[in-house]
């Protein structure tokens, strides 16, 4: 809870709710993020989406258990008040972030020209193109969508008064990184252009935070930009009532969900290709960090809670960025501890029943043995922590997919 709504509270009045704007809301990430929002009652959720790879039910399904959960908080025979109505109703738009038209209309929908108040207050940007493989073969889209998109975006922001920004990054921006955990300190140089998409927007965002710090240093403006980069790096598991969940277009291009597919019978491959078995780790596979996706979605509440001016968790997020430089942070969402390949095929196996067949195959170009967070930035300043383990985290997964086993359709 922010100071601003503890002081609201204690004066006996309700905080009116804050407008805040989810890019990709119905998506996989992008729909636990909302429903975590939700959750606080503290914002009215904007979703804009262009359902390249999400379906509209995802949202109407979280709006759903965001009712529900509140009408048991309060008791059988408690009356719901209008705001709390509100704090479950997303304005979702079926919108593309590369026409800048439709979303100006959007922003325009809630900004008052006459006083530049109300208006949406922050932004949680998640929408992007995200396979890394594809984007070798096709760069530009990934550009297009990914970046210029980005700037279309923060351009508009800027129109409307907007300057509260959480911006979904990716481990994929340190490439094959020099030291295993990985410190936000570590050099960007990613080794796909999605990855460098990422690279580039944090960029694009951190001197637009510059920028702004400037301007408010010389007079010219008093609203200073304000943003923190999430650098995710295994999201996995789903909402525990099974009711919303990771559903992928195609074959699954991550490991778990493809085992889950494969336990539903979406995938009709018998054997699942496990790319080396030679490397420096516990067993000779890969090892990743995977968290739960409602511990990521938590880390977005956090952050954006953090961009609330004069606010305790402000100040201490942004009390190391020296006079000038722009309030922008970067901080690693992971758990601190990796998983391996052959790890996550056995907790899948318990989770599902389901007897995996393994076939070990050469090493794939661009993997690299390890790839752990060093969370502990995420969790001295923001207070994030990722509390579900694996094994909640393949149950929730299996929860979703076994009673959802062709996704939303």
């Amino acid at each position: 809870m922010s100071d601003a709504t503890t002081n609201a509270s204690q004066s006996g009045q309700e905080e009116p709710l804050k407008n805040v704007l989810v890019t990709g809301g119905a998506g996989y990430i992008g729909s636990h993020v909302v429903y975590t929002l939700l959750k606080t009652r503290q914002y009215k959720v904007i979703s804009i989406d262009n359902h390249h790879n999400s379906l509209p039910a995802s949202l109407a399904r979280v709006s759903e258990l965001a009712l529900e959960e509140h009408k048991a908080s309060l008791g059988p025979d408690a009356q719901l008040s209008q705001r709390d109505i509100d704090s479950t109703i997303i304005d979702a738009h079926d919108c593309d972030l590369t026409n800048p038209s439709a979303v100006r209309e959007i922003f325009g929908k809630y900004y008052s020209s006459e006083n530049g108040k109300g208006g949406i207050w922050g932004v949680v940007h998640i929408a992007a193109y995200k396979a890394v493989g594809e984007s070798t073969s096709i760069p530009l889209t990934y550009y297009q969508n990914n970046v210029s998109a980005t700037i279309s975006l923060l351009s508009i922001m800027l129109e409307f008064n907007c300057a509260r920004l959480v911006y979904s990054s990716s481990a994929t921006v340190y490439g094959t990184p020099p030291e295993v955990p990985i410190p936000e300190r570590t050099r960007r140089e990613a080794d796909s252009p999605y990855g460098r998409t990422k690279v580039m927007c944090e960029m694009v965002v951190e001197d637009l935070c510059e920028s702004s710090g400037n301007a408010v240093a010389d007079g010219s403006t008093s609203t200073p930009f304000q943003a923190i980069s999430l650098r995710y790096f295994n999201p996995a598991g789903a909402h525990p009532s099974g009711r919303i969940g990771e559903d992928p277009r195609g074959r699954p291009g991550n490991l778990l969900p493809l085992l889950a597919h494969m336990a539903v019978g979406r995938v009709k491959d018998p054997v699942l290709k496990v790319f080396g078995n030679d490397y420096p780790t516990v067993d000779g596979t890969c090892v990743r960090d995977y968290l739960h996706v409602l511990d990521l979605a938590g880390g977005h509440v956090l952050a954006l809670q953090a961009l609330q001016e004069g606010s305790t968790l402000n100040e201490k997020v942004f009390a190391s960025v020296r006079a000038g430089k722009g309030k922008f942070k970067a901080y690693n969402l992971g758990k601190g501890k990796g998983m391996s390949v052959l790890q996550i095929v056995e907790a899948m196996r318990k989770a599902t029943g389901f007897e995996y067949k393994t076939e070990v195959v050469g090493r794939r170009r661009g993997d690299v043995p390890a790839l752990i967070a060093d969370p502990s930035l995420a969790r001295t300043e923001l207070g994030f922590d990722a509390p579900h383990d694996l094994e909640t985290m393949c149950r929730d997964l299996w929860n979703w997919q076994k009673g959802n086993p062709a996704g939303y359709v």
